[in-house]
């Protein structure tokens, strides 16, 4: 279980985060257009997972703008924005900010992923929706970096979760 905060109150999660240096855990998200997106269909490509509550709010939706601009110079590397949030409101946002960089895929069917990653927050106001994460695995499906936000309204440490691909 990860001790994190929501500005300054803790929050705990149900986990922690997969361990660097071990295999990924293996997931099933649904994509934006309904059908689902296996850790399995990336095999062969450096993936930075951009974890958050919520696509509708200030801190997360700062976070899908960033990797978006960030990902067009990473080669071989996918970012995939993964969120509870329904794939419609993952589109719309997408759409609305001409991301066209990120892949966003939702966690609201089971919450099996935010359970095998650790990152569901199991307390407080936001309870039952994602913590603010980062995992970066690399093309052998190998986990070489992990950041939980200690503090949910920052944002994550995007320099060391590209620096991690390097």
């Amino acid at each position: 279980m990860a001790n994190i905060t929501l500005k300054g109150n803790p929050v705990k999660t149900v986990g922690k985060l997969p361990k660097v240096g071990k295999k990924a855990p293996k997931f099933k998200l649904v994509k934006s257009d309904l059908s689902v997106a296996k850790l399995s269909d990336y095999k062969g490509t450096r993936l930075i997972l951009n974890i958050t509550p919520s696509i509708d709010t200030g801190v997360c939706a700062n976070s899908v703008r960033e990797f978006n601009k960030l990902a067009t110079s990473l080669e071989n590397t996918k970012v995939l924005y993964i969120s509870k949030d329904l794939p419609f409101a993952q589109s719309r946002f997408c759409g609305a900010e001409g991301i066209e960089n990120v892949e966003t895929l939702s966690d609201y069917v089971k919450g099996k992923f935010g359970r095998k990653y650790g990152v569901t927050i199991k307390s407080g106001p936001m309870r039952g929706l994602l913590s603010r994460s980062i995992v970066v695995i690399d093309e052998d499906g190998k986990v070489i970096y992990t950041e939980q936000v200690e503090e949910t309204v920052n944002e994550p440490n995007y320099t060391a979760a590209i620096d991690a691909l390097n």
